[in-house]
């Protein structure tokens, strides 16, 4: 956007910030969280905080590299707020688990490894995160998301310490790490509609095993290669969930082996 157009908008942005970052303890805070956001909303190709600061006319950028890595605020009711309101926005009719790639040319940035990148579709120097969408067929947007931390990052507690990893975070498999996103939105009262992923997710038994646990609806991709099962319960003589090496639970219906799915992809230190 102009800037022209972001300034007319001040109003409204004035609006949602003092919704969505009402938790925020200092006004000052809340000032540098609301000019962040009209510097992400501007034109430009560069969204880090040295070019957003000179784009702004108000931008300062010590004021917001503070804001952004230094000051101390809990992101998580934020967070939530922006998935309730935009939950009522979308009225989501699916929530699409995925990895979100992130290119990157240095080896600094937390997670940064040579992975799977969906943004170039091949392997590359990229960050991925896990996460977890609201979508209809003409909307989407990011509810919850959480960063994965290959093995060779976890395995350094120095370089995690370097890139400001927290002591207490571990490696966790992205289909662990999905499983988590879901259950905070739960824990934030957020009903997921019907919860669909690619193949990626699909061919983890342990993923499908934990949607089947939590009550979720879900469509997954599969590889082809996967068999479903059927078992029936001697008692009812009705079908119960069975499992195996590489087998679908009993609720087979709910894989679509005919959905688009992109190769398995290999994860640095994730094998699924």
């Amino acid at each position: 956007m102009k800037l022209g157009e972001v300034e007319r908008l001040r109003g409204e942005l004035t609006e949602f910030v003092a919704d969505v970052f009402g938790s925020l303890p200092r006004r000052d805070q809340r000032r540098w969280g609301e000019c962040y956001l009209r510097g992400l909303m501007l034109d430009g190709r560069r969204k880090s905080v040295q070019p957003m600061a000179e784009r702004l006319p108000d931008g300062n950028m010590q004021a917001l590299q503070q804001f952004v890595n230094q000051s101390p605020w809990d992101p998580l009711p934020v967070r939530r707020r922006i998935a309730e309101r935009l939950t009522e926005v979308i009225t989501p009719e699916v929530w699409v688990i995925d990895d979100v790639s992130f290119p990157k040319c240095g080896k600094s940035s937390a997670g940064v490894a040579r992975q799977y990148c969906g943004a170039v579709g091949k392997r590359a120097n990229c960050q991925v995160a896990v996460s977890v969408h609201a979508a209809t067929d003409t909307a989407s947007c990011p509810l919850e998301w959480q960063l994965y931390l290959p093995r060779e990052w976890t395995d350094e507690p120095d370089r995690c310490r370097r890139a400001g990893v927290p002591d207490d975070v571990t490696h966790q498999e992205e289909w662990r790490i999905a499983l988590g996103l879901l259950d905070t939105l739960a824990e934030w009262r957020l009903q997921a509609p019907v919860v669909v992923a690619d193949a990626g997710y699909g061919v983890s038994t342990p993923f499908r095993v934990g949607l089947e646990e939590r009550g979720l609806s879900y469509v997954l991709a599969l590889t082809g290669k996967e068999v479903a099962t059927q078992r029936t319960s001697r008692r009812t003589g009705l079908p119960t969930a069975g499992s195996g090496r590489r087998r679908c639970p009993a609720t087979a219906p709910h894989h679509v082996p005919s959905l688009p799915s992109r190769p398995r992809r290999v994860r640095a230190g994730s094998p699924r």
